[in-house]
């Protein structure tokens, strides 16, 4: 098996960008891989400092097979940087893994993501690999280690060159879209959020690269593959993260820290009722709704933080 490359994005985050390194540094599969870290530009004099911090941090990273570090002279936002990062990176190798200076990886992270990609590598179905997933109950008879879902993840993911390849950036059928409720239902069917956030890029009130990701990968039918037991922990929630800037992580997770490092992978690529119910469950209005009473609890002090991550061996 050839191991796919890693591509980190960093900032401004040294804490973060610290644990994300020293965790995926404790894979199995570390000393084998090869890692990119493509560090953005600072967008203002405040932020100055910060950058350079991580910068100075990165240039010590080791532990890996080689360490190749991108610093932009610009700031090109996390959007442009993850897809010109990727994009370079994809194009040598045809395969890469993806993460964001907020993750926290399982040991056998890297197992799981090169092992899932060299299985469905050629199963036309799936578009990518999400390394996360938020907690599911899987049915009594269940043996497999993933299950397949409609919406991909940024948090931990990995794909292919052909894949990546066929996303448009530019979104160009996108008024046709809107102008359809068939389309519209069957993107809602994996997200209720995910029709607000679209419509938000397109009148610019954010710049997510992943909404155009998941639109693609949604539009054209395909999936993602997920762990049954999460390899990845999202600790970016705080004032500095780009997209969440909440103190509640309403996500709540198995995370996996059993040290297995071969999978049960299934080569069917099928929706399970069950577990596309709680899916369905987890995007849902009154769901997200509640994570913003908790979050506003909590900022007033009125109640402290929650904690939702169980640990499974």
């Amino acid at each position: 098996m050839r191991l796919a490359p890693i591509c980190l994005f960093t900032y401004n985050r040294l804490a973060e960008t610290e644990q994300t390194i020293e965790y995926l540094k404790n894979n199995f599969l570390a000393k084998q891989s090869e890692l990119f870290i493509f560090s953005d530009s600072y967008k203002n004099e405040q932020s100055k400092p910060k950058v350079k911090a991580v910068r100075d941090y990165i240039r010590t990273v080791d532990g890996f097979k080689s360490v190749t570090i991108f610093e932009m002279s610009t700031n090109l936002g996390l959007a442009n940087s993850i897809i010109s990062g990727v994009s370079k990176i994809i194009k040598k190798y045809g395969k890469a893994i993806v993460l964001e200076d907020d993750l926290i990886t399982s040991s056998n992270f890297l197992d799981y993501m090169n092992q899932s990609l060299d299985y469905y590598e050629f199963n036309s179905k799936v578009f990518s690999i999400a390394g996360y997933s938020i907690k599911v109950n899987t049915p009594a008879d269940f043996k497999s280690d993933v299950y397949f879902k409609g919406r991909a993840t940024s948090w931990g993911w990995a794909t292919w060159e052909d894949r990546w390849n066929s996303v448009d950036w530019e979104l160009n059928d996108i008024n046709a879209f809107f102008k359809s409720r068939k389309q519209k239902r069957h993107l809602r069917k994996h997200g209720d959020d995910l029709l607000k956030i679209l419509r938000d890029y397109t009148k610019g009130r954010n710049d997510s690269w992943a909404i155009r990701f998941a639109y693609n990968q949604i539009k054209s039918n395909k999936v993602s593959v997920a762990p049954v037991i999460s390899k990845v922990r999202n600790i970016g929630f705080g004032g500095d993260a780009t997209h969440c800037k909440a103190v509640y992580n309403r996500d709540k997770i198995l995370f996996d820290v059993s040290g297995k490092r071969q999978f049960n992978l299934t080569p069917k690529v099928h929706s399970e009722p069950k577990i596309e119910r709680q899916l369905r469950l987890h995007s849902s209005k009154p769901q997200r709704a509640l994570g913003k009473i908790l979050n506003y609890l909590i900022r007033k002090k009125i109640i402290s933080s929650i904690g939702n991550i169980r640990y499974v061996k």
